[in-house]
């Protein structure tokens, strides 16, 4: 089977929480979205990307390619229910699979609009400084 390749702007990257899901991935490298994203805190827990037809940001993360079984065993059971499996653009134009937030999930009590802090790791350093 071809492998995939999945980005990843939050928990899964390396040193997060769901990294470990990825442990057999091969890391393809840092890579970054086109600049057709909100990007948003949920809970100041996990981050979610939405795409927007105007007003969207380049959100940094990394990029790995991963087996079906790996994606479907050890990465989508780690999702929190408002993220979905989408497919991204990147800034360089390909497309990548990616979790996304779900569309009903933005109004939802505790997301924050964070595009301009510089994706998921600046965010939190910065919360926490």
């Amino acid at each position: 089977m071809e492998p995939l390749r999945m980005f990843v702007n939050g928990q899964a990257m390396s040193g997060g929480s769901l990294s470990p899901a990825l442990s057999e991935a091969v890391f393809l490298g840092p890579a970054s979205t086109a600049p057709r994203y909100r990007f948003y805190s949920v809970r100041d827990e996990f981050p979610g990307l939405h795409p927007v037809a105007s007003g969207g940001r380049s959100v940094p993360g990394e990029l790995y390619e991963v087996s079906y079984e790996i994606l479907r065993d050890r990465l989508l059971p780690g999702e929190p229910p408002e993220l979905e499996l989408g497919v991204i653009e990147l800034d360089d134009g390909s497309g990548t699979l990616s979790m996304r937030m779900r569309a009903e999930a933005l109004g939802a009590p505790g997301v924050t609009d964070i595009s301009d802090a510089g994706g998921w790791r600046a965010y939190i350093a910065g919360r926490t400084a």
